[in-house]
């Protein structure tokens, strides 16, 4: 069997990829590398240079996103050390077979309760944390039920989004089962409520999916499924 591949079936297969992604994906990988040059070049012409690279990377994002250069780079630069993956953790509590639910403020569309990990948090801690922040339960997580890449699954190429978000998603079970949801302890939530999958509102895309609800709701219903990965 032949494993050699020649130049023109590899640029027939590059031209697969839709320009405008493929541009994306060069952008992206000129963030990271930027970032972690910054991180670790002593050599002022190197620094130079980096910053330089970020801020194409910048602008290459804004042109595809139709958005501003400036404030992506302000983004890049929040991000230091070595280029990687940020982290999202989700909780899922089914009541049956409904959902709980919170009204995001930013957007007044419905998400899993949830955030970004904060240093030192353990994975179930910092789902449980959310929870109680957003929803105003106590609650056990008890599983990990997947690991969506933001990219992939919540469409995170649109808008300008520089780097990867992992989505870890745990199903959750209340401490106390008569406590009463909240929501707005910190200020980020305006509702909670229980919903049906048929039956669901407008959700915050970028942070939950109505198939990754049914992801979800299938390893609620089925502890024996192992958890979806991306």
């Amino acid at each position: 069997m032949r494993t050699d591949v020649t130049l023109a079936q590899m640029m027939g297969r590059r031209m697969v990829e839709n320009p405008g992604e493929q541009l994306r994906r060069l952008s992206v990988e000129l963030a990271a590398m930027s970032q972690t040059g910054l991180a670790f070049a002593t050599d002022r012409y190197d620094l130079s240079r980096y910053t330089r690279l970020r801020g194409i990377s910048a602008e290459i994002l804004g042109l595809l996103a139709d958005q501003p250069a400036e404030p992506i780079t302000a983004a890049l630069e929040l991000d230091s050390g070595y280029a990687t993956p940020h982290v999202d953790v989700r909780g899922a509590f089914f009541n049956g077979d409904k959902v709980l639910l919170v009204r995001e403020a930013s957007d007044g569309r419905w998400t899993l309760p949830g955030g970004w990990a904060d240093p030192l948090d353990r994975p179930r801690a910092a789902i449980e944390r959310e929870f109680a922040e957003e929803a105003g339960l106590a609650v056990r997580a008890t599983r990990l039920a997947a690991v969506w890449d933001g990219m992939v699954s919540n469409g995170h190429r649109v808008g300008g989004h520089a780097f990867h978000i992992w989505k870890l998603a745990y199903l959750c079970e209340p401490i106390d089962p008569d406590a009463t949801p909240q929501a707005g302890l910190d200020g980020e939530t305006t509702d909670v409520d229980f919903f049906d999958l048929d039956t669901l509102p407008e959700l915050s895309s970028r942070r939950t999916t109505e198939a990754q609800l049914r992801a979800l709701r299938d390893r609620h219903r089925d502890a024996d499924l192992p958890p979806y990965s991306d």
